[in-house]
């Protein structure tokens, strides 16, 4: 086995189309907020009912994909898998790159980005969201020094090690503090529930590893690098153990919420008569983004099948980010419980949403920054190793 080299990518013509594509998805997503900014709201689908659309799912997926992209480096550094080893540091980068293109949906969808100054200069710890600022600047600043850690020649493994560790505490402690978002607001009965937080963790960790998955291959076939199949299958198993987490607390989430009586209402709404939500939920969450991907890396183990499962388990996530924002706020709120209210306004009718192609642009241009950031720092940092064949693999320790 050979020495892993680490060499910044060359820049193929087939990378200049990819970077070119995603600046046009960037330039499009500042026109879309120019466009919102100029005037309003008023031309979103987004509405006093729904407050939170597209972008935030979008938003939400990145940031929690983010916390799981660092999932190679953590068994490297944390658990000393050494196989894990030669792709740690673009795991760190990747982890970097999505949080920054989730927050930037985030402060681009606030109508006036420089709100962003109120939210970084005055807190309110009684605010969950207060607590997550914190959080996402952290994470930047730890899983930086981390990876300068590991780009260092001579460094004590000790220390790398030490670094890792409070890298993976904070991401869990990051992905706590966006599910739990949702998990204490207790005004909504779509979003009440304290299994919000571990159901993130195990998002975090299928989103974010289908998501490295993804870039990786791209990466290495983009710019004429080899990769075997043996690191792969074995990431794609990993994927499958991932997506069936992510089942089995959906499944907990909802068999709790069926058994709280103050719950049953938007159960039904979900699982059954909610159209749209319903559908999302079975066929694209379950089935699509949950069942289909565990099929493909168990019973069929190939490079091909972990591509496939990767994009599948991308797919179902963002159709789980959406059944739980979008559809969290399109069942009615309870106003007064236990009481009917004979007159009000929009009381007890489901809320619509139709996402406007401004949103669109808007989501996919966070998407955008994310990648061509990775891309970038690809290109110019020795974060990608120049081989990964099989026979160039570490062996686990």
């Amino acid at each position: 086995m050979d020495r892993t080299i680490y060499r910044e990518i060359k820049a193929t013509p087939a990378l200049w189309q990819l970077g070119g594509l995603m600046i046009a998805f960037i330039l499009a997503a500042l026109w879309s907020v120019w466009t919102v900014e100029h005037h309003g709201h008023v031309i979103t689908g987004m509405n006093n009912q729904i407050v939170w659309g597209l972008p935030h799912v979008f938003a939400i997926f990145l940031i929690v994909a983010a916390s799981g992209a660092l999932n190679v480096a953590s068994i490297a550094s944390v658990f000393g898998q050494k196989a894990y080893k030669p792709m740690a540091r673009f795991s760190s980068l990747l982890a970097i790159t999505l949080l920054v293109g989730g927050l930037a949906v985030v402060v681009l969808d606030l109508g006036r980005p420089d709100r962003l100054i109120v939210a970084m200069t005055t807190y309110n710890f009684s605010s969950i969201f207060a607590w997550n600022v914190l959080l996402y600047n952290g994470f930047i600043v730890i899983v930086g020094g981390y990876l300068v850690l590991q780009m260092m020649r001579k460094v004590d493994a000790r220390w790398v090690k030490a670094a890792g560790v409070i890298a993976f505490v904070w991401r869990l402690a990051l992905t706590t503090g966006t599910g739990s978002i949702f998990g204490w607001l207790v005004a909504r009965p779509g979003y009440d529930a304290a299994i919000m937080a571990p159901l993130f963790i195990a998002m975090s960790f299928a989103f974010g590893l289908a998501v490295f998955l993804l870039v990786l291959m791209a990466l290495f076939r983009l710019s004429d690098r080899m990769i075997g199949d043996a690191i792969l299958i074995r990431l794609g198993r990993l994927l499958g153990i991932f997506a069936a987490a992510v089942l089995y607390f959906t499944a907990v989430q909802h068999l709790t919420n069926l058994y709280a009586t103050e719950h049953g209402g938007v159960e039904w709404f979900i699982l059954k008569d909610g159209g749209i939500f319903t559908a999302l939920f079975w066929i694209v969450q379950v089935m699509i983004g949950g069942l289909a991907p565990m099929a493909l890396v168990f019973l069929n183990p190939s490079r091909s099948s972990t591509m496939l499962a990767s994009t599948l388990v991308v797919i179902g996530g963002i159709a789980q980010v959406y059944v739980i924002v979008i559809g969290g706020q399109a069942y009615p709120l309870d106003i007064f419980p236990g009481f009917e209210v004979v007159e009000g306004f929009n009381e007890g009718v489901v809320n619509t949403y139709t996402p406007s192609f401004y949103e669109i642009l808007l989501g996919l241009g966070g998407v955008a920054i994310a990648l061509f950031a990775a891309g970038l720092g690809a290109k110019v940092l020795r974060v990608l190793p120049t081989n990964l064949s099989d026979a160039n693999v570490p062996g686990d320790s």
